[in-house]
């Protein structure tokens, strides 16, 4: 029996050990980024929340997302017994989109991430707003290997592509290095890639990777990338730097080839693309100070064929995740590949307008090209409304030609209209949409609900305004850029002017005042004394400050004249004071006058008045009509 103790105890501890030396193994692929090694040790290690994460991460940096939901559902089903980082939750929700799980990854979008998404909704917006279909054709799927990242290059196109099986394996996937391809596109009764051509042994390494190659129009300088066979150490993880590097055709060879001034051995620069007069070099890099761990960015390409510094495309293009594969259109459209914005999972293609010397919101591109995997790469040859995407949405990475559609777009602005104050909805409001120059677009008088919808168009500045009666007008300003949006939803709420001043007021019929110090005048006259030129210039200034505000000026009298005479007195009288008005700059169109005479005295005594009395009655009131 004792035997059989030591026995049971030698065999644990050997398991034991073994499982140590297994998992040291694994997480030693796992740092140099062997990731199919690596898994097939995790998925027999011990189902740890440490193991599944990793194991999943093989998977997930491979794309094999079927694999990594398997995997990662495990550790989320843990969560009560581990702490789990941002980061997972992040993959956990990419995976869940990769596999088409969009309510699952909404959810862990809004309770993990902090970014309340719904993609039923989205998908039903971008079908409405997007200006392309894209109908397309896979180019490569019989050539073999992976393909991706197509380059103009005079009347042909320049890829990348693993089908050089003489190449060794890469690690990372187990599939062999990338090499830079060049081939014809052929219309026929079908749409193939013909006359594959490697580039030469200068441009293609057998132990690295060279993809993404773009050239000037006269074809005499190359940009691509090359990732440098020194790795370096970043937080214990060997880390493969990519490069962007510059070639020059001499005697038809490309030599001259060296790393652009602005890469570096410590971060990466990648995926050049040229500006339609080449004066700008776009790129994609994770260098110190970006947003996410790839931002684009640009460098001006400068007279001396030099380059200037680095400057990141911002908030509108990057994010906290990775924005790649930038291309820039004739029209100085940006496209590039993204995963930090919403999507279907993977990198989605968005499209960004250049306007007033800046890229605006960018906008997904739909589901007529975008899948749940990764979609990337965009290329669009401007006059035919033709190019190239590259997808994984078969599993492997082929290169796409597309024809894009017009597609009807209606962008809308809606909103409601309500008292700032009180919160109450205002019905009959007036809601105008304005354009850049305060032209008048539309109107619209809004319901019982306090509900507006106006009409607009995609890449247009705007205001728009709410407008009651004795109400302060406010305004609004938005631009309709692409953005991914076009039910521009903004709640007007408009301040009643008794809320916004002292001295304005309402009475018991629901009249609104503005109270000043009586106007009086000299006896049977109507001249605008200086005490009372005082107290107009308070409400000059006050209709100076509310240009839409309208008032009626309203002069009245004691009884003391006969009634004939004390109407035409106040007529006279409320006439004075509105050319004051007008004289001290208020538009005529603004100001109405009466005259009341004796007809509503504040102090109905009659012919018994006192002075005091009479005084109260003889009085110009300012009703706001609007």
């Amino acid at each position: 029996m004792k035997t059989f103790k030591l026995y049971i105890l030698f065999a644990v501890i050997t398991t034991g050990n073994l499982c140590f030396s297994q998992s040291s193994k694994a997480d030693a692929l796992y740092e140099n980024r062997a990731y199919v090694e690596a898994a097939e040790i995790y998925s027999e290690l011990p189902k740890t929340a440490v193991n599944l994460e990793k194991l999943g991460d093989c998977y997930y940096y491979n794309s094999e997302f079927d694999r990594a939901y398997q995997a990662y559902k495990q550790v989320y089903d843990l969560k009560d017994n581990t702490e789990l980082s941002e980061d997972f939750y992040f993959k956990y929700f990419d995976v869940l989109k990769g596999i088409r799980k969009y309510e699952e990854s909404d959810e862990i979008s809004t309770l993990h991430l902090n970014n309340p998404i719904n993609t039923k909704s989205f998908k039903s917006l971008l079908k409405r707003i997007i200006p392309y279909e894209y109908e397309l054709i896979n180019l490569t799927e019989d050539i073999g290997g992976s393909n991706f990242g197509v380059g103009i290059y005079g009347d042909k196109i320049t890829f990348a592509s693993t089908k050089n099986l003489k190449n060794p394996n890469y690690e990372w996937n187990s599939k062999p290095y990338l090499d830079l391809y060049e081939g014809k596109v052929t219309v026929g009764n079908s749409i193939t890639l013909d006359s594959i051509e490697p580039f030469n042994k200068k441009i293609n390494t057998s132990k690295q990777h060279e993809s993404n190659a773009v050239f000037t129009k006269d074809g005499k300088t190359m940009y691509f990338s090359r990732n440098l066979k020194k790795r370096i150490d970043l937080d214990s993880t060997k880390i493969a730097v990519v490069s962007i590097f510059k070639a020059e055709l001499v005697d038809d060879e490309w030599t001259n080839i060296e790393p652009v001034p602005f890469s570096s051995d410590t971060y990466s620069t990648m995926h050049p693309a040229l500006n339609s007069d080449e004066t700008r070099l776009y790129f994609s890099s994770d260098m110190p100070n970006t947003l996410g761990s790839f931002d684009i960015f640009y460098v001006d390409i400068l007279d001396t064929n030099s380059f200037g510094e680095p400057v990141n495309l911002g908030k509108n293009i990057n994010t906290i995740r990775r924005e790649q594969f930038p291309f820039v259109a004739k029209d100085s459209t940006l496209y590039f590949a993204s995963n930090g914005k919403i999507g279907f999972g993977g990198l989605d293609l968005f499209s960004s307008s250049y306007k007033n010397s800046k890229y605006l919101d960018a906008l997904n591109l739909g589901e007529s090209i975008n899948t749940e995997k990764d979609d990337f790469a965009f290329v669009v040859i401007d006059s035919l409304n033709t190019g190239f995407l590259s997808s994984n949405r078969t599993g492997e990475d082929n290169i796409y030609t597309f024809k894009r559609i017009e597609n009807e777009r209606t962008y809308t602005i809606e909103g409601l209209v309500t008292d700032k104050v009180t919160g109450e909805i205002l019905p009959n409001t007036t809601v105008t949409l304005f354009d850049e120059d305060g032209n008048v677009i539309a109107e619209q008088l809004v319901g019982e609900d306090g509900k507006y919808q106006l009409t607009t168009k995609p890449n247009q500045k705007y205001s728009v305004e709410g407008f009651q009666p004795k109400y302060i007008p406010q305004i609004e300003f938005f631009d309709t850029n692409d953005k991914g949006n076009i039910e521009f939803n903004i709640e007007l709420e408009i301040e009643s002017y008794k809320d916004a001043e002292e001295i304005v007021t309402d009475d018991e019929e629901g009249n609104t005042y503005i109270e000043l110090e009586n106007i009086y005048f000299d006896f049977a006259k109507w001249d605008i004394r200086p005490q009372a030129a005082k107290t107009l210039d308070v409400l000059v200034a006050l209709l100076t400050k509310y240009p839409r505000m309208e008032i009626q000026l309203g002069a009245h009298t004691d009884s003391r004249a006969g009634f004939e005479f004390n109407l035409e007195l106040s007529q006279k009288r409320a006439q004075a004071t509105l050319e004051y008005m007008v004289e001290n700059g208020i538009s005529r169109s603004r100001l109405t006058s009466k005259g009341y005479g004796e007809t509503k005295p504040l102090v109905p005594c009659g012919d018994d008045c006192t002075e005091t009395e009479f005084s109260i009655n003889r009085r110009c009131e300012f009703l706001i009509l609007k």
